[in-house]
């Protein structure tokens, strides 16, 4: 029997991650003690809001049309989803394994982040396979490439403090 996902379904949980991810990017920023490392964190939360709104944007489209707009004939995003749930490092999980204190090294902070962005950029391949809409599939390839700006943007800063 097929399990059938609507765009409903995973656009609203795509929004969710994102929502997430912001908070924790702000919690990281609120947490950093140097005023480059807040800023850096302010600035992938802001990243994370425009993501959100692009998911916002395209859930308001889908409640206007009833037609689903997810293909899922032998279960795969069942279980890629379950999948995803599992994986306790991925960018806006609920609950994240790092809880900031203000005592973390910038690196780690990061460390965490880049974990995060590289889980998510994995989370948004697998959504964007089960999306049948050409335009929908564009926006969310468009959250993938901002995702791997993430990583860049990361990586850069990690290797710098890394130099200090």
């Amino acid at each position: 029997m097929a399990v059938n996902f609507t765009a409903l379904e995973v656009l609203e949980i795509a929004e969710q991650l994102e929502r997430n991810a912001a908070k924790f990017y702000r919690d990281a920023s609120m947490a950093a003690k140097s005023k480059d490392i807040q800023k850096l964190f302010f600035t992938l939360a802001e990243m994370e809001d425009k993501h959100k709104k692009i998911f916002a944007e395209m859930l308001a489209d889908y409640q206007q049309n009833t037609q689903a707009n997810i293909v899922d004939p032998d279960n795969e995003m069942l279980f890629y989803m379950n999948a995803m749930a599992k994986n306790a490092g991925w960018e806006g999980k609920a609950a994240p394994k790092m809880v900031f204190k203000g005592n973390e090294t910038p690196a780690e902070v990061l460390n965490s982040a880049l974990k995060a962005e590289q889980a998510s950029i994995d989370f948004y391949l697998g959504i964007k396979e089960f999306v049948k809409s050409q335009s929908d599939k564009e926006k969310v390839e468009q959250i993938i490439k901002e995702e791997m700006t993430h990583v860049v943007y990361l990586q850069k800063n990690l290797e710098q403090i890394n130099k200090l």
